[in-house]
């Protein structure tokens, strides 16, 4: 089959939990597709989105509420018009998209032009986009099933959210982490990082080293360093990696932001964790998103804005209670979370998706 006539747009921009779901789909749909790719400009697009997906950018920012806010969303509806001049000069015949304040604009330029339009959402409340215009779309996938009760006008298809591939693999441990047999600890806050996290992690990180403690702190890409301890060979320090699936299958326990794409890495891995949601995530998105996991106990849900030192602390030393005093540790709270984790059963979402973009190819 040809791929001349068979042009997808994928409209994915910002952040991780963008960006990644996608870029796994268009691994899957590449033999079949001619895959252009919309983003906008200055964000993460441009390092990772690989070249052969001619990424397109255009130059909007991220609404922020203060009094200009409607001018922002304006601003971001007004660039259907250059959407819909890309669609026409790429000969687009389906639109993929993963929600973000790009989708919006791209979704009303296909629907102008009898585009169809494919949309996926990762978040168990679905976002503004999907929220809004999710009726317009073909079909709207979810990365979790109880996401239809807030979509009753949409066409929705239960598929869970698609991973990197690294995920469907067995990783080994990465040379430069800690050695030891302490336990190891992954500490990072999504694509972006987490200052909020990074703040936590630094007033405990005399306490970690003393108990012996190994740690992974992925601190972001804008985020300063601490140098308190830097030194110390249980610990280390990054903007970012790119072996997030290696770290998380070889750790003891992740404390992080619970973004929809951590949660679906936590579920596909079954590690146990500690969540810290995002106290300004629209709708309160991220923590029903760490609900998920709290409530059958593979994770300790805690709230920013109510946390403390000694708090961190001592929920640290109670999951790592050692039962044993010789021999190998025994930590019983860890081993419970760990088979709760074992409750939660992990899709091959990509497959599903493949198969409904699949179902749009012109054949000739």
């Amino acid at each position: 089959m040809s791929k001349e006539r068979n042009n997808l747009l994928i409209a994915a921009s910002g952040t991780g939990g963008h960006i990644f779901p996608a870029l796994a789909v268009s691994k899957k749909v590449e033999k079949n597709w001619n895959i252009n790719w919309l983003g906008v400009h200055q964000r993460l697009d441009s390092g990772l989105i690989p070249r052969k997906y001619n990424l397109l950018t255009l130059k909007l920012k991220t609404p922020k509420k203060n009094i200009f806010i409607g001018f922002q969303y304006l601003t971001i509806l007004l660039s259907t018009f250059n959407i819909i001049k890309i669609l026409k000069e790429k000969k687009i015949n389906l639109v993929f998209t993963t929600g973000g304040y790009i989708s919006a604009p791209t979704i009303i330029a296909a629907k102008l032009l009898r585009i169809p339009v494919i949309i996926h959402e990762s978040n168990l409340i679905p976002g503004t986009v999907t929220k809004y215009f999710g009726f317009l779309c073909k079909f709207v996938l979810m990365g979790f099933k109880e996401t239809n009760s807030y979509l009753k006008h949409c066409k929705t298809i239960f598929t869970g959210t698609p991973l990197r591939e690294q995920f469907y693999q067995t990783n080994p441990l990465p040379e430069w982490v800690p050695k030891g047999k302490g336990p190891l600890l992954i500490v990072m806050g999504g694509s972006q990082g987490a200052n909020g996290i990074n703040q936590i992690l630094y007033s405990s990180l005399d306490f970690l080293i003393q108990q012996n403690f190994r740690i992974v702190h992925i601190i972001g890409q804008h985020n300063l360093g601490n140098s308190q301890n830097i030194n110390s060979k249980n610990y280390v320090q990054k903007k970012f990696t790119n072996e997030i699936a290696s770290l998380m299958q070889n750790c003891d326990l992740v404390i992080s932001r619970s973004g929809a794409g951590t949660i679906n890495e936590l579920i596909h891995t079954g590690k146990p964790s500690i969540l810290i949601p995002y106290p300004n995530s629209k709708n309160n998105h991220q923590e029903k998103n760490a609900m998920i996991l709290s409530s059958i106990g593979g994770s300790i849900l805690i709230n920013q804005n109510k946390i403390s030192k000694e708090f961190f602390e001592e929920t640290l030393k109670r999951i790592f209670k050692n039962k044993l005093k010789i021999g190998k540790p025994k930590y019983d709270i860890l081993d419970l979370m760990i088979e709760n984790m074992k409750n939660l059963h992990s899709l091959q979402p990509t497959n599903e998706i493949k198969k409904l973009i699949n179902y749009f190819l012109k054949e000739f």
